[in-house]
C-alpha cells in the first residue's frame, strides 16, 4: 500500500500550514519537524497502518498538533517523509509523550531500517 504525494525537497523553504492554527499562538514559537524513514519493504503494509491511525488520532486530539503529513517517494514507497508542525516546544512534548504515539513507537520499531530526524527553524509557513 502507498502512501499519497511525494516530497522531494528537504529541507523546504516554504510548507501550507493553516493559518489560523498558527496565528492563535505565537508563530515564532511554532516547531517543525521532518523525519525521513526507511522501512522494511516486507512490513510496508503493516506500518502504513498503524502510522495512518497514530496520525490521525494525533490531528484529531492534540490541540497543539497544526499538522502532520506523510508522504512517499515515488520510485522508492518504502522510504517515508514526515512534516510535522506543532504549536510550541511543549505541544510537540505532549505529543511524543502521548499513550498513542508510544503505542506506535512500539508496534512500528522492528519495521524502521533507519530513521533521520531534522529538526528546523520555520522561514515561512502559509496556508490558503
Amino acid at each position: 500500500m502507498k502512501l499519497l504525494g511525494l516530497l522531494s525537497c528537504v529541507p523546504l523553504l516554504s510548507v501550507v500550514a493553516p493559518e489560523s492554527a498558527i496565528a492563535q499562538g505565537n508563530p515564532s514559537a511554532t516547531v517543525v519537524r521532518i523525519a525521513q524513514l526507511e522501512i522494511d519493504p516486507a512490513r510496508l503494509e503493516q506500518y502504513t497502518r498503524i502510522v495512518k491511525e497514530e496520525i490521525e488520532i494525533s490531528a484529531r486530539d492534540e490541540p497543539g498538533v497544526i499538522a502532520i503529513y506523510s508522504v512517499a517517494e515515488k520510485d522508492h514507497p518504502h522510504r517515508l517523509h514526515f512534516f510535522e508542525i506543532y504549536a510550541s516546544e511543549n505541544a510537540y512534548l505532549s505529543h511524543i509523550a502521548s499513550p498513542h504515539f508510544k503505542k506506535y513507537v512500539e508496534e512500528t520499531k522492528s519495521m524502521i531500517r533507519s530513521r533521520r530526524l531534522i529538526e528546523t527553524t520555520p522561514v515561512q509557513l502559509s496556508a490558503k
